[in-house]
C-alpha cells in the first residue's frame, strides 16, 4: 500500500470520547470503528503510576490479541507502548469482557506473519510505516 492509497479514517469518535463511549456501552458504541474491531487497553503510566486507557484497533492470533504501536506513523512510539515496556501487565476490554493480559513486542522472526494479520484488519498500517523511519512494533497481548 502506498501513501496515495491511504484511506483517511472517520475521526468522529477518538481519544477519551471513544474510551468513554466504549466503557459506558460495554462496547456497543466504539467496538467497531471505521468498520474494524477495537479494544480498550489500560496500562500503568511509567512515570505517573496512573492507569491510562487507549482505544486501539486489534487483530487476533489464536488466543492472543495484536495491537500496533503506530501512532499514525509518528516519529515516536505511543506512550501506551512505552508504558507496556516498563510494566507489561495490562487489562484489555473487548466489548463488555475485561481480560488481564501480558504484553510483549513481536520478535523480528514472528513480526512479518503478525504484520500480515494486522494489515489485513487495517491496511493503513503500511502507509503509517512508510511515513516513519522507526520500526513500528506489533504488540502481542496474551491473556494471563
Amino acid at each position: 500500500m502506498t501513501e496515495q492509497n491511504y484511506t483517511a479514517p472517520d475521526l468522529a469518535l477518538v481519544g477519551a470520547e471513544h474510551v468513554e463511549a466504549y466503557r459506558e456501552s460495554g462496547g456497543e458504541v466504539g467496538y467497531l470503528w471505521n468498520g474494524v474491531p477495537t479494544l480498550l487497553l489500560s496500562v500503568t503510566g511509567r512515570r505517573s503510576g496512573e492507569v491510562r486507557t487507549s482505544a486501539l484497533i486489534f487483530g487476533r492470533d489464536g488466543d492472543d490479541y495484536l495491537v500496533v504501536a503506530s501512532m499514525g506513523g509518528a516519529p515516536r512510539h505511543p506512550k501506551w507502548y512505552l508504558n507496556l515496556q516498563s510494566e507489561p501487565s495490562a487489562v484489555i476490554q473487548v466489548r463488555d469482557e475485561r481480560i488481564t493480559v501480558t504484553a510483549r513486542t513481536a520478535t523480528p522472526d514472528e513480526k512479518p506473519r503478525l504484520w500480515k494479520i494486522v494489515t489485513g484488519v487495517w491496511p493503513n498500517y503500511d502507509a503509517y510505516q512508510a511515513r516513519t523511519d522507526r520500526e513500528i512494533p506489533v504488540v502481542v497481548l496474551s491473556p494471563s
